[in-house]
């Protein structure tokens, strides 16, 4: 009779798979297996086979960052949020680089693409909510797509220790700053905004 799936092996393989992926491993059945502390079968049992287990570490990857950005509580000031959402991206990159950067292979397909862009849609969603107060005049999803592009690619240079971690804290709220200002918002109001949010 098969084991019934066990919620700690399942992300100790989710986790594994991910750091050897970017560690450039070779990802085989036995080898994740071993590092996971479990079996072979573990893997069939849990994602019914390797393609399975691809898919499913974006997946947590994803689920883990929606997660980690529903964690931010809505103020009455949209582009403080903004900041916050930031903040909260960015620690959920450095502290789980390599799932992070697992989320972004895109050799596996997504399970649930819907829920996957569940992060995403929160940053759109407090976009449209400083466009309806007022702190600006663009148009939010461009907005939005903006500011996870450039905070990606921040944290990217982080996680890869091209910069050091100091750096994020450094950059990253000029950057927001710059994209919310350039959308219409008052720049020295939207410096005060963003300070606050990604202080937290």
């Amino acid at each position: 009779m098969p084991r019934p799936p066990d919620p700690a092996v399942r992300t100790a393989l989710v986790e594994q798979a991910a750091a050897m992926l970017v560690a450039r491993e070779p990802v085989t059945l036995r080898a994740l297996a071993t590092r996971a502390g479990t079996s072979t079968m573990a893997v069939y049992t849990h994602f019914d086979g390797i393609a399975g287990l691809w898919a499913a570490v974006r997946q947590e990857g994803f689920g883990r960052l929606a997660a980690r950005l529903a964690d931010v509580a809505p103020t009455d000031d949209p582009v403080r949020d903004l900041a916050a959402l930031g903040a909260a991206y960015a620690a959920h990159a450095l502290t789980h680089p390599a799932l992070y950067r697992a989320m972004f292979d895109a050799a596996a397909d997504l399970p649930d693409p819907e829920a996957a862009g569940a992060a995403f849609t929160v940053l759109v969603d407090t976009a449209a909510r400083a466009r309806d107060a007022g702190r600006i005049d663009a148009d939010p999803l461009a907005v939005a797509t903006r500011q996870w592009a450039a905070g990606h690619g921040l944290i990217l240079l982080v996680i890869s220790d091209v910069l050091p971690r100091a750096a994020l804290a450094e950059h990253a709220p000029p950057i927001i700053t710059a994209i919310v200002a350039a959308a219409g918002d008052d720049p020295a109001r939207c410096a005060a905004s963003v300070r606050a949010g990604w202080s937290g």
